[in-house]
């Protein structure tokens, strides 16, 4: 499984205007919404399940990024988004940093072994230092896009 399998481009936020956790989060799920990615009559309860989560513990796993993830019923195809903040979130990371690339994950409750691909890929990407600078760096869409393409001329096939 590749990053293109599941980030939705018309869903990248290279300028995040949020500047809360719980706003980024909104911010993620409209712009998931906007792409038709998910239906606009799930994104408040899909906004509520993913702030919950972050209550029970903080999906900012260090490094300057946060993953928040959901499992719906209602999701059918995999769908991640991605934002970038120039002034960091305050997460409540591991590491107690600000977060500054946030990738938000809505996937099938009927497929986890899918959800578990789709997190792996994203976490073994996210511990490479050039991944993470580059797409902090990035204040455009197509940059955030090649850097996906890069990666997943990468990763071998399987």
């Amino acid at each position: 499984m590749k990053l293109s399998d599941f980030v939705v481009t018309e869903a990248i936020v290279p300028q995040l205007t949020s500047a809360e956790r719980d706003e980024v989060i909104r911010e993620l799920i409209d712009a998931l919404v906007r792409a038709g990615a998910c239906a606009k009559s799930l994104r408040d309860e899909l906004v509520k399940m993913i702030i919950d989560r972050e209550k029970r513990g903080s999906t900012g796993f260090g490094k300057g990024v946060a993953v928040p993830h959901v499992k719906h019923p209602k999701i059918k195809k995999m769908a991640a988004a991605i934002g970038i903040s120039h002034q960091g979130v305050d997460f409540k990371a591991l590491d107690k940093a600000p977060v500054y690339t946030v990738i938000l994950l809505l996937s099938p409750q009927d497929k986890p072994d899918e959800h578990l691909q789709a997190m792996e890929n994203i976490f073994s990407n996210l511990q490479k230092e050039t991944f993470r600078k580059f797409l902090r760096q990035a204040t455009r869409v197509d940059e955030v896009q090649d850097l996906i393409q890069e990666t997943d001329a990468e990763r071998i096939p399987g």
